[in-house]
């Protein structure tokens, strides 16, 4: 799955995408840039996410306590998930964190192109999408 996404995140962001919570509002740049950082580098404790995060130019003057916020509220979410602990050089333990499905979805369906995937799918596999779609609560055709 991840070089799936390396490669999603490879191709840049469309706007042509779905505007999903995770991507909106002030926290948008940041859980983008977090979901990348776990993406690529696999579970790491919110200080390790926090120091990686530092290492872009963008988020140089960035906190702690702020990334730390965004990883709590992310994983409330159901974007993240607790993959472990580990022990810190302190001698406490820290949660580990991952990207869950729904963040792999998300970052997928942030970069789709939805004209591209209507031309390139076939009748069957836009039945099956019809017919998941009519199944969530509130869906239509009409």
């Amino acid at each position: 799955m991840n070089a799936l996404l390396i490669l999603v995140l490879a191709m840049g962001y469309e706007d042509e995408g779905l505007r999903l919570s995770a991507f909106k509002y002030r926290s948008a740049e940041l859980n983008r840039a977090i979901f990348e950082i776990l993406a690529i580098k696999g579970p790491l404790t919110a200080y390790q996410v926090y120091k990686h995060i530092r290492k872009r130019k963008e988020f140089e003057g960035k906190y702690y306590s702020v990334v730390n916020r965004r990883i709590r509220e992310l994983r409330e979410q159901g974007y993240l998930k607790k993959a472990g602990e580990t022990r810190t050089k302190a001698g406490f333990q820290a949660s580990l964190y991952e990207l869950t499905a729904k963040a792999y979805l998300a970052l997928l369906l942030k970069n789709i192109n939805f004209e591209t995937l209507l031309e390139r799918i076939n009748e069957k596999t836009a039945l099956a999408l019809i017919a998941e779609l009519v199944k969530m609560k509130g869906m239509s055709v009409f």
